[in-house]
């Protein structure tokens, strides 16, 4: 309900008449572009409370899953406004337009009427090429390949086939329906048809990675982050939320793998024999793996080769603690993600890109989807065998769900700690340049 009409066909007005209706169908629309592409709930707020001061208005914002409310006050006059709205999508494009627009209304570049004329281009921008968006998701999955040490260029090749064409499966499934389940449960499903067919063709590729690498490049880490920021900052509901949104994400994937795999009658190995990687090869396959996040969530070429900078030093710490210092795969995890955290909450700033989005472009070739799809199947063995489950398929299963929930805590932990501490002391400073 509405205690205010907003009228998103109105004509623009000068600064000079312009009404609390037209601001609030400006704030209203900015909110939305930046709420459902993936901007963290904090930056949302934050940014249309500022472009409603820019216009002389006390405006407050409330977002929850399915909806925003905007209320704005004015000489004791108020009107509010509330829209659907989801955050399901991903598109750093749009939200550095909402975010340039609002910024240069701020500083007085932009007149009520050209602001609104932004705001226009920013809502029309289309997501990236189906021919790019299949190349990036082939080029992402064999770097995850060449990540978790794929032997084989043949290997190579049936995992970028299989994303890419995964890919064009999604971009089919999104145009018939918006259940946003529907497009990671189907490509997972192809990858796992796909892995019960190689057997048969007598292929000599890695069959665990061949599932696997197609299904890590449809996580949504973005949205795992967003939700626990969220919680971190006392948000619960629409922190719970956002999580929720991705942990369900994540069981359509395994499903549609374990699935894909049952039809077949294959099993999934409960462990992936691969061969070390050196550092350059691993350092320059998580670039092209950064570079395909980023086309995923559609950022602009010319702010791409930022993550693919901090991708790649993220991944050289990694493998220099795992392999030169010794340690674990959790802790060099954690070490990546630290430094991740640190350098990319000031440039999330700078270049008024969603932080979520870009800080886990740079860490994806860190997922470990290859432990959480093995902890998967085996679970479904368990169910299925009952008592007769052979005695090393259980501990097998436990130290999967165990690697796997250290890792992705360590990269959780690592990459948004240092935000929180660095978003302290940038509001803190900025509070007093106010």
């Amino acid at each position: 309900m509405t205690t205010g009409e907003v009228d998103n066909d109105k004509d623009a007005v000068t600064s000079d008449d312009i009404s609390s209706s037209d601001i609030l169908d400006l704030l209203i629309r900015f909110a939305t572009v930046l709420f459902v592409n993936g901007q963290t709930t904090e930056r949302t707020i934050r940014s249309v409370e500022d472009l409603g001061e820019t216009f002389g208005r006390h405006a407050s914002v409330f977002l929850h899953w399915g909806e925003l409310h905007v209320h704005i006050v004015q000489k004791g006059c108020s009107v509010s406004g509330i829209v659907a709205a989801n955050p399901t999508a991903i598109d750093m494009g749009k939200v550095a337009g909402a975010m340039s627009a609002i910024s240069d209304a701020s500083d007085g570049i932009l007149a009520p009427a050209p602001l609104r004329s932004r705001l226009v281009a920013v809502e029309q921008m289309p997501t990236v090429s189906i021919a790019r968006f299949a190349m990036m998701a082939a080029a992402g999955a064999a770097a995850l390949g060449v990540i978790f040490g794929a032997a084989h260029l043949l290997t190579l090749l049936v995992i970028g086939a299989t994303a890419g064409v995964g890919a064009c499966l999604r971009r089919a499934i999104g145009h018939a329906t918006d259940n946003a389940f529907a497009q990671p449960f189907c490509a997972a499903l192809l990858a796992g048809i796909v892995g019960t067919i190689t057997p048969h063709l007598h292929l000599d590729v890695n069959q665990g990675l061949v599932v696997a690498c197609p299904c890590m490049v449809l996580v949504p880490g973005p949205h795992l982050l967003n939700g626990t920021i969220d919680l971190l900052r006392g948000r619960i509901g629409i922190g719970f939320a956002r999580v929720a949104f991705a942990s369900v994400i994540v069981l359509a994937i395994c499903a549609g793998l374990l699935i894909g795999l049952w039809a077949g009658d294959i099993p999934l190995s409960a462990t992936t024999e691969s061969r070390p990687v050196p550092l350059i090869e691993d350092v320059v396959a998580a670039g092209v793996a950064v570079a395909a996040y980023g086309s995923f969530f559609s950022m602009p070429w010319r702010f791409l080769p930022i993550p693919v900078a901090i991708g790649m030093v993220a991944h050289a710490s990694r493998w220099l603690v795992i392999i030169a210092g010794r340690g674990g795969v959790v802790t060099g995890a954690l070490v990546a993600c630290l430094i991740v955290g640190t350098i990319v909450t000031p440039v999330s700033h700078r270049l008024r890109l969603p932080f979520a989005a870009l800080a886990f472009a740079s860490v994806v070739s860190l997922i470990p989807g290859v432990f959480l799809f093995q902890m998967a199947s085996g679970l479904v063995a368990v169910a299925a065998r009952g008592a007769a489950t052979p005695s090393d398929l259980l501990p097998g299963v436990v130290s999967n769900a165990m690697s796997a929930f250290l890792i992705v805590l360590a990269m959780t932990v690592g990459v948004i700690v240092p935000k929180m501490f660095i978003d302290h002391f940038w509001g803190t400073e900025r509070s007093r340049r106010s």
